[in-house]
């Protein structure tokens, strides 16, 4: 089995969200197989299905002056902050193809992520054992992660801050845990060759759930009369 790596460099969130519901749809109907796309994002806040808005500390006009839309949408978690230098990565797979459902596709996600700045950065990264998902340094957060569930397959995902700046995650509590933050960049001292590091985290993943990366183009997930998404650009 094959896992379809696609990367697709900065997208705006709108964006990025047409074109996961599209390739919900293609997956669900059998026309793809398993995918998982890995991109970066302007500056957006996203409240997942059980944010409280006071986890948002900046008043929205304030958000709006500084660019930065805030988003609802249905993954799982409360809120988080995406901009350049972190790496995204939305999995449009079906669980049935992993046999044992969420939560060992959740540990795979982790696991590969853990295991890449281990041996890649030297980092003691570490997953909680099933106390809050994601990747830490000790007590602050690397990867976040929110996973959506439709009729079996996924939608949402990860986010790994390699190059990210940290200041927004102050603008917000993150992920409603009142903890710390951190990036590859702030524990190294040094920016991460993002393009090395989509391609560990695509090559990774893809071990971690039993698959083989195999690259894939975004025209041909969508069907080539389709490479252009029908919303181009800018918030939901």
């Amino acid at each position: 089995m094959t896992l379809s790596v696609c990367p697709l460099g900065l997208v705006p969130y709108g964006q990025a969200l047409d074109i996961q519901r599209r390739l919900l749809a293609r997956r669900q109907a059998g026309e793809i197989g398993n995918v998982l796309l890995l991109l970066e994002h302007p500056s957006v806040l996203t409240l997942g299905a059980r944010a409280n808005r006071a986890n948002i500390y900046l008043p929205e006009d304030e958000l709006a002056r500084r660019g930065v839309p805030v988003v609802p949408v249905d993954r799982g978690g409360d809120v988080t902050y995406h901009g350049p230098g972190q790496l995204v990565g939305y999995p449009i797979v079906d669980l049935r193809d992993f046999g044992d459902g969420i939560r060992p596709f959740l540990h795979g996600l982790e696991d590969a992520l853990v295991g890449l700045l281990r041996e890649e950065f030297g980092l003691d990264a570490v997953r909680l054992q099933d106390r809050y998902t994601g990747v830490w340094i000790r007590d602050r957060k690397i990867v976040a992660i929110g996973i959506a569930v439709h009729r079996w397959v996924t939608t949402h995902g990860f986010a790994f801050n390699v190059n990210v700046d940290l200041e927004p995650f102050g603008w917000i509590n993150p992920c409603g845990l009142s903890k710390g933050v951190t990036s590859v960049l702030a524990e190294t001292g040094r920016p991460a060759d993002m393009d090395r590091i989509v391609r560990l985290t695509g090559r990774r993943i893809a071990a971690a759930l039993g698959t083989e990366p195999a690259d894939v183009s975004l025209s041909d997930l969508l069907g080539q009369a389709a490479a252009t998404p029908a919303t181009p650009g800018g918030p939901e």
